[in-house]
């Protein structure tokens, strides 16, 4: 079962009571706040640092991700490499599936991978990543996998991995096909977990330029050209789709990604995806929450020495708020409990979600702060028949 309640954030310190999220999120930073508009549909726009959402827009319909979904396609190979499975040198053949379906005969963005050729998964990465080339995609999927529907079962598993939860991939390509479809806040996070966890491999998304068998091509990126500090990720365009982009700029030192989805021409897409980072950056401040090491709240355990455990933050907790902005915060701690012991000092528990009136505006992991053992079977028994007294209150109260 999830736990409920809610208690109301204050501007120094506040308590927490174990509660359920609400379905829906509305618009963060949207016209009832600050007057910002934009034509696109779908849109998210994400501080890096803190993960605190300044805008959304639709963030929770599942569109088609076209080419963005390279992003998943790039996860599995980056977390490949991470884990010593492959290396850069490792070498992939190029099949004439690949070449027929994502090379030059397919006409769509390609790198222009001979066929049958031998090529390094690194040179792989850059044309999947800067020139958004099938044919890479489909070659390190086949590569990875043994082929194309195994690597997609991979990107399915893994996605879920990632808490992508409606994200669902059908190709290693994005080529158009209507069961594909991504929301915007699901690329949104994936592109932060690839900014944080491989800082290594993302410097890819910020080369200009890729040349492979004589053939030299731009980054499909506008805002690399266009936006100061602007170092990635990914554009992408279906016709049942629209253009769409996922992008990330950094200045003095803050990070934001923006996605926008479902736009009706490549000028429409940059130039919004221009706005809204031009928005982000001069319109919030960063506010402190909890301290690291903070003890946040407490989650109720199940047969353990102790009836509940301290959770804290994975260091310290921080929002961005519009500036000069008096806006009421709450926040709820998220678990499905109660939790069974034993658990373990760092164990993730439950997630702190915090709101700006309605709107979830940050999401943060929390952790076990101690150890705590399980109990002594008189303590187990005495749980056990406290969730049946529970549960039998429970559908008692259903049938009224």
């Amino acid at each position: 079962m999830i736990w409920r309640g809610m208690a109301a954030l204050g501007l120094v310190g506040f308590a927490l009571a174990a509660v359920a999220a609400p379905a829906n999120i509305g618009l963060v930073g949207g016209s009832k706040d600050n007057g910002f508009q934009t034509p696109a549909p779908y849109v998210i726009l994400i501080d890096a640092d803190t993960g605190t959402v300044l805008f959304e827009k639709y963030a929770d319909t599942p569109a088609p991700p076209s080419s963005m979904a390279k992003l998943m396609t790039s996860e599995l190979v980056f977390n490949e490499l991470k884990q010593g499975r492959i290396t850069l040198d490792t070498e992939y053949l190029v099949s004439e599936d690949a070449w027929r379906r994502g090379g030059a005969p397919s006409h769509t963005s390609s790198m222009f991978a001979a066929i049958h050729s031998r090529v390094r998964v690194e040179d792989l990465i850059q044309g999947a990543v800067v020139q958004s080339g099938n044919d890479a995609c489909i070659t390190l999927a086949e590569g990875i996998a043994g082929n194309e529907a195994a690597f997609v079962k991979m990107m399915n598993k893994r996605a879920r991995e990632l808490g992508l939860p409606t994200a669902y991939f059908t190709n290693a390509t994005g080529l158009p096909d209507p069961a594909e479809k991504m929301t915007v806040r699901e690329l949104g996070r994936l592109a932060r977990h690839i900014i944080r966890t491989y800082p290594e491999y993302y410097r890819y998304y910020g080369e200009h330029d890729f040349t492979w068998n004589r053939i030299h091509q731009q980054n499909r990126n506008p805002l690399l050209a266009m936006y100061p500090g602007a170092d990635g990720l990914k554009t992408g365009f279906t016709v049942d789709g629209g253009y769409g982009m996922v992008g990330s700029a950094v200045q003095n030192g803050q990070r934001l990604i923006v996605v926008v989805n479902g736009l009706k021409s490549a000028k429409e897409r940059g130039d919004e995806a221009k706005r809204l980072l031009d928005f982000g950056f001069k319109s919030f401040d960063p506010r402190p929450l909890f301290d690291d090491g903070q003890v946040i709240g407490v989650a109720k355990l199940f047969g353990g020495a102790s009836g509940r455990v301290s959770l804290v933050g994975q260091g310290a907790i921080n929002i961005l708020m519009p500036k000069n902005s008096n806006d009421h915060l709450s926040a709820k701690i998220v678990y499905a409990g109660p939790v069974p012991a034993p658990v373990t000092l760092g164990q993730q528990i439950a997630n702190l979600n915090v709101y700006r009136g309605d709107s979830l505006v940050l999401e943060v992991p929390l952790y076990a702060a101690e150890n705590v053992e399980r109990g002594n079977l008189r303590q187990r028994a005495f749980d056990a028949a406290a969730e049946l007294v529970i549960g039998l209150f429970r559908m008692g109260t259903k049938k009224i």
